[in-house]
């Protein structure tokens, strides 16, 4: 498919058009608002719901197709961190905080980004590994991390506690629902798996497209930000991304994923964390400026990922792996 073909096909899928409806209701002032106890409810079922799935595909991978892979996507959450904050503080002039901020924030992932990607290449019919859920896992922590030890020597603390924003990091709702829900996939198995499939499995787009009608309101209230934010964070929000989805790209196909599981991998590592990330940031670097990590990932990154990033590094990946 063209590339051109596979952006329509993207953006009118119902999820980006929930997402799009998410962001006019809150440019028109609508009291359109989804209640907290079902936004809450929404991101435990999703997490969950990857998790699971992840698990029960572990349980029927092999180590010998799995370690490359996780290796690979090991490796992306070691070197992410290490560029966005090399850019940020040498071409945007960031202080270490800020700097910093942005790494942990663009070295780790998006769940939801994944979860769109897979459903993108659900409708498109490309087929990718079923273990792809456990890379998630795998890039969400260290370059967190690492973007906090950086700051940490580099003297941009000033204050904050980053083994407690560590704890929190491992101990996050994020953490535990990915990793715990794949520890019970892959101990339930594929037989377990189908006992809970009508929920996890049957109703997953359903309840994903609910919770970007939602992210489309809150990626909106950032939009506010933007003037504020400058023209390095805009164009670090996009170019950023696009960087890093090569590089995931290419780390797939030479760690022998298919082409569907490269351009996931890509959209891994093109993506930037707004759960995770945001909450250890808080606590180990509060002067870093959430105006500008917040409205990066979620005001930018995310919603030109979600529009044109899905096929973008699709089209990348056919290119890099030759369609294979």
């Amino acid at each position: 498919m063209a590339i051109l073909e596979l952006m329509q096909i993207n953006l009118l899928s119902p999820m980006v058009l929930a997402f799009g409806l998410g962001i006019i209701a809150t440019l028109v002032h609508s009291d359109l608002k989804l209640p907290d106890e079902l936004y809450t409810t929404l991101s435990i079922y999703l997490l969950l719901a990857i998790g699971l799935k992840g698990g029960i595909a572990l349980a029927q991978t092999s180590l010998a197709a799995f370690w490359a892979p996780a290796l690979a996507t090991l490796l992306l959450g070691l070197i992410i961190p290490l560029v966005a904050y090399a850019i940020a503080r040498r071409i945007g002039k960031l202080s270490v905080a800020d700097a910093a901020a942005l790494a942990a924030h663009y070295g780790s992932v998006s769940a939801v980004t994944f979860a769109a990607a897979q459903t993108f290449l659900d409708t498109i019919g490309i087929r990718y590994e079923g273990f792809m859920p456990a890379l998630v896992a795998i890039l969400e922590v260290p370059a967190i991390v690492i973007a906090l030890l950086i700051a940490q020597m580099a003297g941009g603390q000033q204050g904050g506690d980053w083994r407690e924003a560590v704890r929190e990091l491992l101990t996050s709702k994020s953490i535990l629902l990915l990793v715990g829900g794949m520890v019970i996939g892959w101990l339930a198995g594929p037989r377990g798996g189908k006992e809970v499939a009508p929920l996890f499995v049957d109703l997953f787009k359903g309840a994903l497209t609910f919770f970007l009608l939602e992210l489309g309101m809150v990626a909106a209230r950032r939009f506010r930000d933007l003037p504020t934010a400058g023209l390095f964070l805009l164009g670090f929000a996009i170019i950023m991304p696009i960087i890093n989805g090569i590089l995931g790209v290419w780390f797939g196909h030479l760690a022998g994923l298919s082409l569907g599981g490269s351009t996931i991998l890509g959209v891994l590592a093109a993506s930037a964390s707004y759960i995770a990330a945001p909450a250890a940031v808080r606590i180990a670097l509060p002067q870093a400026n959430p105006g500008f990590y917040l409205t990066a990932a979620l005001g930018i990154t995310f919603p030109f990922n979600l529009a044109l990033g899905l096929p973008l590094y699709y089209t990348l990946a056919t290119w890099i792996t030759g369609g294979a």
